[in-house]
């Protein structure tokens, strides 16, 4: 762990979602890397990896300086390894960051913070309102073999949303005594996988890019499905028929961790960068721009009227419904001991049921 910060090394490496470092490449109005480098000197180069599976196997390499990990890929890079304990003392903003995002199962190990929390937000369940006229209360509409959105239902397109099936079942099937839907012993796993095989003929499309699943809502190729708020917000923006509901069995969620890589090359700049990026204004810029909350509330001065009332910055009884993603493991946690399934049989799994 990194104990001062150091002189700018001149250069940082990134892996990030798409939309965390923008240089107004995109949009000459989006820019917060610029000023990045002229503060600071680090020039940034930003990988874009589309999914947490390709921002682990990037880290591995050793050739970037830190990752925008989501939780069902922090704990992989600490057990890896390929991350380091991060010093909080020298992230200047980091008391401002909400509490509810530290010392998280995910992001965190026996009390050591291994990043800074940056953004979070839900999977939604989104629906088309010409298709489905009645709001949806429950994620049956998605999970019931005879939904009226069979043949048109989307879910996402990686092993984690096996935690999905798991959350619907927790509720609907309570004699598996399902508690947290990433420490699933061998019963209650099955129990998910089993009602993910039936669900996909229902599937029309898995998506793991959003933009991807934006075009499919607004042709209507399907009515509904595992979604986010930016999706929604861009689908409404174009005049589709979209909305998103908080289903009564809550739904998992994401909560996004800037970690440093144990073999950074340059971990003064990705001290630097953490500190920039922990800014309120800037927290701002890359929550509007994303599409999600800020993980510093304080940013919430620098967004537009109603941004975070929309995706309920400050609202910790919405996020209590929410199971943020986490990396499975076979230490359930509890009195059962390490009889949970691993990662790895999730991913083995996810294969059989796209098939």
């Amino acid at each position: 762990m990194q104990q001062e910060l150091g002189a700018s090394e001149g250069r940082l490496d990134l892996v990030v979602w798409a939309g965390y470092a923008e240089s107004g490449a995109n949009d000459p109005k989006v820019n917060w890397v610029t000023p990045f480098t002229r503060a600071t000197g680090c020039k940034v180069n930003a990988k874009v990896a589309d999914t947490s599976d390709s921002m682990v196997s990037l880290m591995q390499s050793g050739r970037y300086d830190g990752v925008s990990a989501s939780g069902d890929a922090s704990l992989r890079l600490v057990y890896g390894g390929n991350v380091a304990p991060v010093n909080t003392r020298l992230i200047s903003r980091y008391g401002e960051i909400a509490e509810f995002l530290k010392n998280q199962p995910y992001n965190s190990v026996k009390g050591q913070m291994y990043g800074v929390p940056h953004g979070y937000g839900a999977n939604m369940l989104m629906y088309r309102t010409d298709k489905l006229r009645q709001r949806p209360t429950s994620w049956s509409v998605v999970w019931d073999r005879n939904s009226p959105a069979a043949g048109h239902v989307v879910a996402y397109d990686s092993p984690i949303y096996i935690a999905d099936a798991a959350l619907y079942l927790k509720t609907h099937r309570p004699s598996l005594k399902i508690d947290d839907v990433y420490a699933l012993d061998q019963k209650q796993f099955d129990a998910a996988v089993a009602l993910l095989k039936q669900q996909r003929p229902n599937v029309n499309q898995y998506w793991a890019n959003y933009l991807d699943e934006l075009q499919s809502f607004k042709s209507a190729d399907n009515y509904a499905g595992t979604g986010w708020q930016v999706t929604a917000n861009l689908a409404v923006g174009e005049k589709a028929p979209v909305a998103t509901t908080l289903p009564t069995e809550g739904a998992t969620g994401w909560s996004d961790t800037w970690m440093i890589s144990s073999k950074a090359p340059h971990p003064s700049c990705m001290y630097r960068w953490m500190n920039w990026i922990t800014m309120p204004k800037v927290q701002a810029q890359v929550a509007q721009w994303f599409g999600e909350a800020p993980a510093n509330p304080k940013a919430c001065a620098f967004a537009a009227k109603g941004f975070c009332a929309t995706y309920h910055v400050g609202d910790p009884e919405f996020y209590k419904r929410l199971a943020f993603w986490r990396t499975p493991a076979k230490d359930c946690g509890d009195d059962r001991g390490a009889k949970c399934v691993d990662y790895a049989k999730w991913a083995q799994a996810w294969t059989q049921i796209k098939g």
